[in-house]
């Protein structure tokens, strides 16, 4: 079974990467055009709008995991009554919380819109136009969340691989119209991403009704399993919502203090940041539901060693990029965007740096969620990771550059890290902090230096040219 198991991992992992290809050529071909045609103040405003509508995705990331959780745990025991009803009971749910986030988004969001950002006047109306739509965007997300999570607990990756090519063509038609477009860019590029939005959810729809038998929605009142999954997101709840003040509340705080400029620079930062971690994201998708299906019929064995094991080659595949891109950020956004914003670059390196911290904690997390045990271990990382919001307040209200907040998240991310171990050690059957600590940090912390060493030779010996980058990376 493990032999076999081996084997799917690698065949998902392989099919996500096509996908990931697909992508990251689009988005290195789009990203610049886009940024063009929008300029730097529109660019930067469509993404604080976005960042805002995003701090409402609280409940809509409790629930993916909650529902992914469910969805795999009840799959792994071959428990298919079980899975139709959760299924059902999730639907019932997700209806639920997309009316609790309408409500939110088009009150408390649309004043804080026009009364708490910096966003000059005569564009205020624009950004109007790209909340309305950032927010519909996310109602539809919401909605299809438990069609996203049977996928992948199906472990039916081909259907990820398929759809980007769809998703790529769509991109490349909004690229053309929004270059073309000799009116408000901000406004139609709104719009067309949310038309986007629509036909690929759709798809998604349409194949897991016709290829998953617990797809099809049955009137449930199963007061326990609503309950009992209730339960679980609500402890997730806290987690998320630290993450959302770590990521777009501090956006919003860099807004207020510096302007939509600096929120173009940070933008740019992470999204340079989330194309590099494609490469893990999709290893992680593809190994998620293993460790989960393992533990529910308790081969805790396996699922230690494919924490230890992901773990390192999540990191390994991140830093195999990661390193590269830290020393010649410079030239590849003078290829990529043409122009590079204030602040952008320190914004990149330090955010190369945080996120190969975070990566060491993720597939802890999918341990944590695997023991259906959450609530202590979301307590004490959410109490953590949520001094990123005050702490980059405080410091940019006394003045500080905008890049110290990359800087807190990076020492609190350790500081998590450490709780996690602490954490899981008590939850999680049979889990050692030192096999962890010899076979994971240890070793991910000597191939960083060894491997960092000589890049930075080349990169001081030889003068910035072509020739440097090709040889460096």
């Amino acid at each position: 079974m493990s032999d076999s198991n081996n084997q799917r991992i690698i065949k998902n992992t392989a099919l996500l990467y096509v996908r990931m290809g697909v992508n990251l050529l689009i988005s290195f071909f789009t990203a610049r055009i886009i940024f063009n045609a929008l300029g730097v103040e529109d660019y930067g405003i469509n993404n604080v709008v976005g960042g805002l509508v995003t701090m409402f995705s609280i409940l809509c990331s409790a629930m993916t995991g909650a529902t992914s959780r469910f969805l795999t745990f009840d799959l792994g025991k071959q428990n298919f009554t079980e899975l139709r009803n959760t299924f059902s009971t999730a639907i019932n749910i997700h209806l639920l919380i997309s009316l609790v986030v309408f409500v939110a988004l088009e009150s408390v969001g649309i004043w804080f819109l026009n009364t708490g950002l910096n966003i000059s006047p005569e564009r205020l109306e624009a950004a109007n136009w790209a909340y309305q739509c950032s927010a519909l965007v996310f109602i539809i997300g919401i909605m299809t969340i438990p069609y996203n999570a049977i996928i992948i607990a199906h472990e039916r990756m081909s259907m990820f691989a398929y759809l980007s090519f769809l998703e790529a063509g769509l991109r490349l038609m909004l690229v053309g119209i929004i270059h073309f477009y000799t009116g408000d860019k901000l406004i139609l590029y709104a719009i067309l991403v949310l038309l986007q939005t629509i036909i690929v959810r759709s798809c998604y729809y349409i194949y897991c009704k016709k290829s998953f038998a617990e797809c099809e929605y049955k009137k449930v009142n199963d007061k326990s399993k609503f309950k009992q999954i209730l339960s679980y997101a609500g402890w997730s709840f806290f987690g998320c919502g630290a993450f959302t003040l770590k990521d777009q509340g501090v956006n919003i705080v860099i807004n207020i203090f510096t302007g939509p400029a600096v929120n173009a620079a940070r933008g740019i930062a992470l999204q340079m940041n989330s194309i590099i971690g494609v490469f893990v994201r999709n290893f992680m998708t593809a190994l998620n539901p293993q460790i989960i299906k393992e533990y529910a019929v308790q081969v805790y064995s396996r699922v230690h060693s494919l924490v230890i094991t992901g773990t390192k080659l999540s990191y390994f595949l991140y830093m195999l990029f990661a390193i590269p891109v830290f020393f010649e950020i410079e030239f590849i956004l003078n290829i990529w965007l043409g122009q590079i914003p204030e602040h952008t670059i320190l914004f990149v390196r330090l955010s190369l740096i945080m996120t190969s911290i975070d990566i060491l904690s993720n597939l802890l997390d999918v341990l944590q969620e695997a023991t259906g045990k959450i609530r202590l271990y979301q307590i004490v990382t959410s109490i953590v990771l949520v001094l990123n919001f005050p702490l980059s307040y405080l410091l940019l209200y006394l003045g500080y550059i905008p890049e110290t907040t990359i800087v807190i998240a990076i020492v609190i991310s350790h500081v998590a890290l450490v709780a996690r171990l602490l954490i899981l050690r008590k939850l999680a059957a049979g889990f050692s902090i030192r096999r962890f600590v010899m076979q994971v940090y240890f070793r991910v912390v000597a191939v960083t230096i060894l491997s960092t060493l000589p890049v930075w030779g080349i990169y001081e010996f030889l003068p910035p040219t072509a020739y440097r980058f090709i040889i460096l990376g």
